[in-house]
């Protein structure tokens, strides 16, 4: 988890032309790198206990506009709050950027707006996390319906950046009418991967309410039918994991043997070893009681391996399937 520059790096070798992307390309892809931070902040919030750290305010933090005297927890907080701010400006400059620069109706405009959007829902869906008080110790099962559509909007939110990024960088429309059953493989790989994705949101947050202190008991209060319900969702969670998996080998498998173009086989191959790593490191998770460090890089992995189904439809669904 090095920073923006490194974290999207495993996805930007297999872009075509990335040495050649304009300053306007250059400047999406730094966006999306911004808001995977962003992101893992927020993850950072929640994994920390730190989600009331500004009370039941919002935009207001305790009440004020710049908390004095702020405990730990308030300044993790308060300071993620200031780098979603970040992240909406660098989205406002993107989108105003693209209506300068490309003519009406581009691909380049309709993804950046898509992703002022998502940024602006991503907002709102964090303030109803606050004002409704399902953070910090809070177990209810509200929360999880919550957390559940946080995580979705968070991922339309980085693939809309991806897209706007990978348009800009040259990469053609989409004609997913002209590609049929391909198409539908993708749709269900998409789905498959938020759904998992989901299902690791909610993992995490039962992770966080409900530690243990050895794996054994880890296990069997995961299989206890009087455990909370974020506990016990934790056993559907590692089987989930391997169907998305094998799905993903399908549809990546499928793709290159349909469009067998350098950039698709590239992005088949990033996929695929970037999927390896998050079953090995969620393996980890698991023998070493979640700690919040392995938390984070699952996180990361999970968004990177989202990055990667996007631009592996988008090159695979192209209007022009042998980019280069």
């Amino acid at each position: 988890m090095a920073g923006a520059s490194t974290s999207t790096a495993p996805i930007l070798r297999a872009v075509p032309g990335a040495a050649r992307r304009d300053g306007y390309a250059t400047y999406a892809w730094v966006v999306l790198g911004v808001n995977l931070l962003v992101i893992l902040w927020g993850a950072f919030v929640r994994a920390s206990g730190s989600g009331a750290g500004c009370g039941s305010h919002w935009p207001l933090c305790n009440g004020e506009m710049v908390p004095r005297a702020p405990a730990l927890e308030t300044m993790i907080e308060f300071g993620h709050r200031l780098s979603s701010g970040l992240a909406l400006l660098c989205i406002v400059g993107l989108v105003v950027t693209a209506w300068r620069r490309y003519p009406s109706g581009h691909r380049v405009r309709f993804a950046a707006l898509l992703a002022a959007l998502f940024i602006v829902s991503e907002a709102l869906i964090g303030a109803g996390l606050v004002l409704l008080e399902h953070v910090a110790r809070d177990t209810s099962v509200a929360r999880a319906y919550w957390v559940g559509g946080h995580l979705t909007n968070t991922f339309l939110l980085v693939g809309a950046l991806t897209l706007t990024a990978w348009w800009a960088s040259g990469g053609a429309p989409l004609r997913v009418r002209e590609h049929g059953w391909l198409t539908a493989i993708f749709a269900l790989a998409l789905g498959s991967v938020l759904l998992l994705g989901v299902s690791g949101a909610v993992t995490a947050l039962g992770d966080t309410l409900f530690p243990v202190a050895t794996l054994a008991e880890g296990t069997a209060l995961t299989y206890s039918d009087t455990a909370h319900l974020f506990v016990r969702l934790r056993r559907w969670h590692p089987a989930l994991a391997l169907g998305v998996g094998v799905w993903l080998g399908f549809t990546a498998l499928t793709a290159v043997r349909a469009h067998p173009a350098p950039t698709v086989r590239r992005f088949a191959a990033a996929l695929l070893a970037l999927y390896a790593a998050q079953l090995g490191l969620g393996a980890l998770n698991v023998m070493l009681l979640a700690p919040v460090g392995v938390q984070l890089a699952h996180l990361l992995l999970s968004d990177l391996i989202w990055i990667g189904a996007v631009l592996l439809a988008a090159s695979s669904l192209a209007a022009d399937s042998a980019v280069t």
